[in-house]
């Protein structure tokens, strides 16, 4: 018997994002690591080459590649996991990608040298690639429109559970002696991918994925075991089935969907926002610190013990401050979610760069031989180093962290939406495989300009978001798909995105029967759907 309750849906399909989560920590908290810098070390410092106790490590550029490994698997498994989704559906997407995340893992905990480090992490990668690709793509489909934001969001939030709790066990396993204190925690990483297995197969297929296989007798038992709450002829069920019928029979008046049709002069905005939206987020620089955060703290002085309980304080944070999101993002909306987030980003790097500037020293041979720790600071303004960079933690957590993968599924209309979502997650992972490339160079090279440099990206993000991103908040997708096709607005641009409004309350008034279809088109806070029903009367 399939699982009916969203929230239970939601909960076992956002264990693919904890994996995410558990990626990031597994190197964090390791690197630094005598056990790790010893077994893994390519000198000057430490044996083979002399016998000195403190390990050089990888160079920067080969960890740089040992972290970005992972990214670059995802990138591919990304960008074809469309094509999966399309062919086989969204439930069994995510469940291949639990079966590549067990052996990523099998490989990683079992690495001899650099090489096979690189290859297991991978392969963890195309698992990543494929989960984050659909996993906002399935819950997205499956949810209603007023806890759209809320459900999508909790992958974001899975992924900070999944780094806290990795971070821990990684610390944890650091008081074993020999090459168990990392092959333990990349052994126990196995786990979360065994349950996502496991529990996928009680949840229902996507109800517009069936639908578009034809698939109609299925695609109402899901919308009605969902929604529904078993009655067949709820009048929720029964609009929700008649969008997704109207939608379908016009889709299937227009040729096979390739990646190409993303570029399309109708369809050009709407793939430049999507891919925005998970760039945007990358250069926010959030993934990166959380990778090299030992470094930046070792910046401030911390070390031993001090070094990595600071560490995962921020992680902490992270866990804390995406709630709120949770709770309220589909009351705030989707713009000034990330209006605000960008411009308190935008202060905390801005001011870390500057105190890093004003009262740091620069420190050519890197502090304790880790050149990626190129800057030392101390005293008052180190805290507040740290102090930054926690807020930083906090601005992003309930804004970009579960934005960037509530947005984007909500854009397309369903013959290009999992395409449309694979191609800009993709877009995601190549940027984080670039970022998590450059980062350890960066940061020898041009020390606290790395802040500046993301500052910069945070500013412009804040312009880009204002002028071109549309709220979706409250809307159906089919609702969300009129907006674009505003005749009253710019060709091929719609309603414009700073003239959009949210339409949560509307929507759960729908939801509960407590508004008629008429009225719920003509309702205040939906003057989008209103425009394009008088555009269409026009025509």
């Amino acid at each position: 018997m399939a699982v009916g309750n969203i929230y239970l849906i939601t909960a076992i399909a956002i264990i693919g994002g904890g994996l995410f989560g558990f990626d990031i920590s597994s190197m964090s908290a390791i690197i630094g690591t005598p056990q790790y810098l010893c077994y893994f070390n390519q000198g000057p410092q430490g044996p083979p080459f002399n016998d000195n106790p403190k390990c050089s490590g990888p160079r920067s550029d080969v960890q740089g590649g040992i972290t970005a490994s992972m990214a670059g698997g995802s990138w591919l498994a990304a960008l074809v996991s469309g094509f999966f989704s399309d062919i086989l559906g969204r439930k069994k997407t995510i469940m291949i990608g639990s079966v590549l995340w067990i052996i990523g893992s099998i490989i990683v905990c079992a690495s001899q040298n650099i090489g096979m480090l690189i290859v297991g992490r991978v392969i963890n990668g195309m698992c990543v690639g494929l989960c984050s690709a659909q996993v906002p793509v399935y819950i997205s489909e499956l949810a209603p429109p007023s806890r759209r934001g809320r459900l999508v969001g909790a992958q974001q939030w899975a992924i900070t559970w999944g780094i806290m709790i990795m971070f821990y066990i990684s610390y944890g396993s650091s008081y074993i002696d020999g090459i168990g204190s990392f092959r333990v925690p990349w052994g126990v990483q196995m786990v979360p991918a065994m349950i996502l297995f496991l529990g996928m197969l009680f949840l229902p297929e996507s109800p517009r994925w069936l639908a578009r296989k034809n698939r109609w007798d299925d695609c109402h038992a899901v919308l009605t075991l969902v929604h529904g709450h078993g009655d067949p002829n709820s009048p929720f069920v029964t609009r929700e089935l008649r969008e997704i019928k109207e939608m379908c029979e016009f889709e299937r008046n227009n040729a096979d969907v390739t990646y190409l049709e993303l570029f399309k002069p109708n369809m050009i905005n709407r793939t430049h926002i999507g891919l925005f939206t998970q760039i945007w987020s990358q250069l926010t620089g959030m993934n990166v610190m959380m990778y090299y955060i030992t470094y930046v703290f070792r910046m401030a002085n911390l070390s031993g013990d001090q070094l990595l309980l600071s560490s995962s304080i921020q992680y902490v944070i992270n866990v804390v401050m995406t709630v709120p999101a949770l709770l309220y993002v589909d009351k705030w909306g989707r713009r000034p979610t990330l209006l605000i987030g960008a411009a308190l980003m935008m202060t905390w790097l801005f001011a870390n760069g500057g105190i890093l500037k004003s009262y740091g020293t620069h420190v050519p041979e890197g502090l304790d031989g880790i050149k990626e720790a190129s800057w030392s600071v101390n005293g008052p303004p180190a805290k507040a180093v740290i102090a930054c960079s926690y807020l930083f933690v906090a601005s992003y957590a309930p804004t970009w962290g579960p934005v960037s993968w509530i947005y984007p599924p909500e854009l397309y209309p369903l013959r290009v939406r999992g395409k449309a979502v694979a191609l800009a997650t993709s877009a995601n992972w190549a940027f984080n495989f670039a970022l998590g490339y450059f980062v350890p160079p960066a940061f020898v090279n041009i020390q606290w300009r790395v802040y500046i440099l993301f500052g910069v990206f945070c500013a412009c993000m804040f312009v880009h978001v204002f002028f071109m991103f549309p709220e979706t908040a409250g809307k159906t997708l089919e609702e969300v798909e009129d907006l674009f096709l505003d005749p009253h607005g710019p060709k091929y641009v719609g309603t414009p995105a700073w003239k959009t409004r949210i339409s949560t309350k509307r929507t759960e008034a729908l939801e509960r029967g407590k508004l008629d279809e008429e009225n719920a088109y003509h309702s205040e806070g939906s003057p989008e759907r209103m425009q394009v029903e008088q555009g269409k009367e026009a025509l």
